[in-house]
């Protein structure tokens, strides 16, 4: 099994996993002055349970901890979750 290479894409506003050099998932995200918000993510459901949604959120929140601008907003249910399993990424949540 490859493990996941995930880029953010700017131009598109998501974050995306690539494996095998085909697109395996993605998160949108949507940005206010403060905030980015995440409504969706979606994997490819050939690749569903090789890691793909938690490597695209992990490699996220920790670009948006690098750059320190923002909070998150987890609309999307699998990243609130995935935060709620990985506690030490509350602190990036709008309001914790």
């Amino acid at each position: 099994m490859s493990t996941p290479v995930v880029i953010h894409n700017r131009d598109l506003s998501r974050y995306e996993a690539h494996l095998d050099g085909a697109l395996a998932g993605f998160a949108d995200y949507k940005l206010t002055n403060s905030l980015i918000v995440f409504p969706h993510t979606e994997v490819d459901p050939a690749f569903g349970g090789q890691g793909v949604g938690g490597a695209i959120v992990q490699f996220a929140l920790d670009d948006v901890r690098a750059a320190g601008t923002h909070k998150v907003m987890p609309v999307c249910p699998f990243v609130k979750a995935w935060i709620e399993r990985h506690p030490d990424y509350a602190d990036l949540v709008h309001g914790a």
